[in-house]
């Protein structure tokens, strides 16, 4: 049961959800908006730099969503991580904190599924698949708690700490494929492959699909349910919207209700690494994720930080970078001028929110601080 909420931060709250889905609407027509006026200046650009943009863009198609093979194969392969780490973003945002390490915490996650995953699988069979996520997940929340401790106990800014732990866990993967975890042989700086048993199972025969999408829109429901219809969801979208106004007003506990968002998102980003292992690299590498922590940014932003939106946005930007990679493979198009198109649709999308979600963070300015102060008063 919800506690008492004083009327003045209810009132507020209450108007944030009347337009939720509003601003789920904005934000897919922007989207869409966004992806028309990239496919002309991707145009434009093709043609300028003398390759055939007919061509290009045809490959682009193809890869993205021109048959039901680019779609379950490449689209949605790489649309999960996407989603799983954009919610993971999402609830790090909502809750005022900037959560820039999904990165890392995807990376960490890979590597204790992967270790969980190859010591476990020929004892548990099936059954490893369930301890290895939970090791990702554990992985994430104890790299995202890291930081939100650095910040509870010496005031240590989250962007800064969660970038460099970034780096901390891109440097672990790569001693732990040199080490550890390095294959039998130790030729190549890569785990052992996962056993069948340990492997997330195809959800389309003769496709890559695996049911890390049905993991991915599962967690996408159950999170828009916890932060509509429960008192955690209640106190993290409160402290998201005005921290001051939440601890006075609303007496939450600002600090335990941000450090506990610092660990459910790392925990998300965690499992999109588990996931990204067991149903399609089947073994831990460097390189094994292409930047999934940081175009989920995008993601959660373009979704207005809305869980349901983020499988919208996902699955766009999945089929970004699978037609990208087509346009390079059958265009002959530089790897280059892919990530300039990638960029740049990332870029248009962002921009064009109307009200950017973070502008309610805790350091909004001083003015927030007035407002709260003057609802207490009323």
């Amino acid at each position: 049961m919800l506690p008492h909420i004083p009327s003045a931060l209810s009132l507020s709250l209450s108007t944030v959800d009347v337009t939720a889905y509003r601003r789920v609407g904005v934000g897919v027509g922007f989207a869409a908006g966004a992806a028309l006026s990239v496919v002309a200046l991707l145009w434009m650009l093709l043609v300028l730099t003398g390759h055939d943009a007919g061509r290009a863009l045809g490959a682009f198609w193809a890869g993205s969503f021109g048959s039901g093979y680019a779609v379950a194969s490449a689209t949605m392969v790489r649309a999960i991580p996407l989603i799983l780490a954009g919610l993971a973003v999402a609830v790090a945002f909502r809750a005022g904190v900037w959560n820039i390490g999904a990165e890392g915490q995807l990376l960490v996650g890979a590597a204790a599924a992967s270790a969980v995953g190859l010591h476990l699988g020929e004892q548990l069979g099936g059954l490893a698949l369930i301890p290895a996520l939970i090791a990702g997940a554990a992985a994430g929340a104890l790299l995202a708690g890291i930081a939100g401790l650095l910040r509870a106990r010496f005031g240590v800014l989250e962007i800064i700490s969660t970038i460099m732990l970034n780096f901390v866990a891109l440097h672990l993967v790569g001693y732990l494929v040199r080490g550890p975890l390095q294959e039998p042989t130790g030729l190549y700086p890569q785990s052992a492959t996962l056993l069948l048993a340990a492997r997330l199972p195809i959800i389309l025969p003769d496709t890559r699909l695996h049911w890390g999408i049905i993991i991915a829109a599962l967690t996408a429901v159950s999170l828009w349910a916890a932060l509509r219809f429960t008192a955690a969801g209640f106190r993290v979208r409160a402290v998201g919207a005005n921290p001051v106004a939440a601890r006075i007003a609303g007496s939450i506990d600002v600090g335990a209700t941000t450090f506990a968002a610092f660990l459910v998102s790392g925990a998300l980003a965690g499992i999109a690494g588990g996931v990204e292992v067991t149903g399609v690299t089947y073994a831990l590498y460097e390189g094994l994720s292409p930047g999934y922590g940081y175009t989920a940014i995008a993601v959660a932003l373009l979704a207005r930080l809305h869980p349901l939106g983020i499988l919208i946005t996902g699955t766009l930007l999945g089929a970004l970078q699978a037609g990208g990679a087509a346009m390079q493979r059958d265009a002959g198009v530089p790897s280059v001028l892919v990530s300039i198109v990638e960029a740049v649709l990332i870029l248009a999308m962002v921009s064009g929110a109307r009200r950017p979600p973070l502008a309610r963070a805790r350091w909004a300015g001083v003015g927030d601080d007035t407002r709260a102060r003057s609802a207490t008063t009323t």
